[in-house]
């Protein structure tokens, strides 16, 4: 009998994914499983399912096929240490170049345990179920279980239970495998599957698995979004859905998909398939410490080359990065903002006249590239103006409306790099819309921020309205407005930063009088196209 949530109308049954067992049936080709290794680890082996058909199943072919969609992924950089991903499990054909995103961004890091989780798609009960010990295998070899975890996550509640059964032939933990072996070496994985979608369950997990993780662990929230809604429909909904999970809160969350189910989205399922997963990162990083959720690439079934605009499934790439101090370095994690209208340069011009049109033209070329071709052609700047070492925004309007908006403080690399990476993500990864489309280039117009480096300031009196953008922080939550919000609004001093603490950084509108909260002041050069 199929069951449904009251909160989310999540179904969940053995059915609960037909999206993913589609995939199954459309790739589907001859079986090759590998052989074991002569180190086999101790215990049950648990087959791979799916081999061969959400994936490659010769191992010759599975590895070029994960180390293409890896160098082809291109996420920010991040150099704080994360402490989870969100990737999706769909068909590699549909969703692996979106959950490369996640892998690359943790290629290569000194982890050792990896906690994978997902609602079950195969079966309904009460409880977590978990693989207690043996191995997991992929064409690319065994992947043992961490049984010095796996006990003692069965010993702390009496609703985490052991039923490898449960993950026979589930591929949501399964797809990630092969990711994991590529971009990891000499890790454990601890399999988790939960039985239904109650809250209570994803209390009771990250409560366990507070004491248990530290700096060498990673956990990784195994889901796709929504399920057979139009293409638009669909983009409308999942970045709704990922504006919550950026925020943090699980309240954000919950509350999204809820009006989400409300609104009788057409053909929606449901909106993310992993949401207990989800959840639990979202109380567990939260539990350890300042963290950031950071959007690194979104796309649906429809961005497939065989993909079906009318019928399909979300993917979203998420890092929770550890924001409890500055990396050395300076993070470069980007972050997104509306700035409304076209402001005044500030006075220290840092390029020319000529140079900003250099850098407009390289904007828009850039992204019509990215979007017709899903390709960035590097450029090299022959101007020094163009190979400074700056951080800048980014902002595209339509019909005079804000589309998108993405910048970083601190430089990556030369300013013209920066504007580039900043373009592309504007145009498809601000969480707040739909990736741009082709039919819409010609509609875009272009707006660049060049900023100064961020300087602390004790209070509000050493903010000059107009001039300085503001950026505001308590603990993991932060906002920033750049500096022609206030010219274009026309607010106060009191009133832009009221709007900085609610709408940006989701703070107590006064929260700018806390001693507790870090300004930072910056300057911009702005500069935009020419009105058509």
């Amino acid at each position: 009998m199929e069951k449904k949530s009251p909160a989310f109308g999540n179904k969940i049954s053995p059915n609960l994914s037909r999206a993913c067992l589609t995939v199954f049936l459309i790739l589907t080709v001859c079986h090759s499983s590998a052989n074991a290794a002569d180190n086999t680890p101790a215990g049950p082996i648990r087959k791979a399912a799916v081999a061969g058909g959400f994936y490659p199943g010769s191992k010759a072919d599975l590895e070029k096929m994960v180390d293409q969609m890896l160098r082809q992924a291109d996420p920010p950089e991040i150099r704080a240490p994360i402490r989870a991903i969100m990737a999706p499990h769909a068909g590699y054909m549909f969703s692996g170049p979106v959950a490369a995103f996640s892998y690359k961004a943790i290629a290569g890091r000194d982890i050792r345990t990896v906690i994978l989780m997902c609602n079950s798609h195969r079966n309904y009960f009460d409880g977590i179920a978990v693989y207690g010990s043996g191995s997991f295998e992929t064409p690319l070899g065994l992947v043992p279980v961490d049984d010095a975890i796996t006990k003692k996550l069965l010993a702390a509640d009496p609703r985490i239970i052991d039923r490898p059964e449960v993950h026979e032939g589930d591929h949501v933990i399964e797809v990630q495998l092969p990711f994991l072996q590529r971009t990891l070496k000499d890790f454990k994985i601890v399999p988790i599957l939960f039985g239904n979608d109650d809250p209570a369950l994803s209390k009771i997990l990250a409560d366990a698995l507070k004491p248990l993780v530290d700096d060498k662990t990673l956990v990784v929230a195994s889901t796709d979004m929504s399920h057979y809604p139009p293409y638009d429909a669909a983009s409308a909904a999942d970045h709704e859905t990922l504006q919550a999970i950026t925020t943090g809160q699980v309240d954000a969350l919950d509350a999204t998909l809820t009006k989400l189910a409300s609104e009788k989205v057409p053909n929606a399922e449901t909106f993310l398939c992993g949401v207990s997963g989800v959840r639990t990162v979202l109380l567990l990083t939260g539990a350890l410490g300042p963290t950031k959720p950071v959007l690194l690439k979104y796309a649906n079934a429809g961005d497939s080359p065989v993909g079906d605009k009318n019928r399909v499934v979300g993917y979203g790439a998420v890092a929770f990065v550890d924001a409890s101090e500055k990396p050395s370095g300076g993070s470069l994690i980007p972050v997104a903002e509306a700035a409304e209208g076209t402001g005044t340069p500030a006075d220290e011009k840092v390029v020319t006249p000529g140079e900003e049109t250099e850098l407009l033209k390289l904007a828009r070329a850039t992204v019509e590239d990215f979007v017709r071709n899903k390709k960035v052609t590097p450029y090299t700047p022959a101007s020094p103006g163009l190979q400074q070492k700056l951080g800048a925004f980014v902002t595209l309007r339509e019909n005079g409306q804000l589309r998108g908006c993405i910048g970083q403080f601190e430089a990556s690399g030369p300013l013209s790099a920066v504007i580039q990476q900043m373009a592309v993500a504007a145009a498809s990864q601000d969480p707040r819309f739909r990736p741009v489309g082709p039919e819409e280039l010609d509609k875009l117009e272009y707006e660049i921020s060049i900023l100064s480096p961020l300087r602390k300031v004790p209070n509000a009196d050493g903010i000059e309205l107009g001039k300085h953008g503001v950026q505001i922080s308590k603990g993991f939550n932060h906002g920033v407005f750049l500096p022609q919000v206030a010219t274009e609004t026309g607010w106060t001093k009191e009133q832009f930063l009221s709007e900085l603490c609610t709408q940006k950084a989701g703070l107590p509108a006064d929260c700018w009088k806390d001693p507790g909260v870090a300004l930072d002041v910056f300057t911009a050069q702005v500069f935009a196209e020419e009105k058509k």
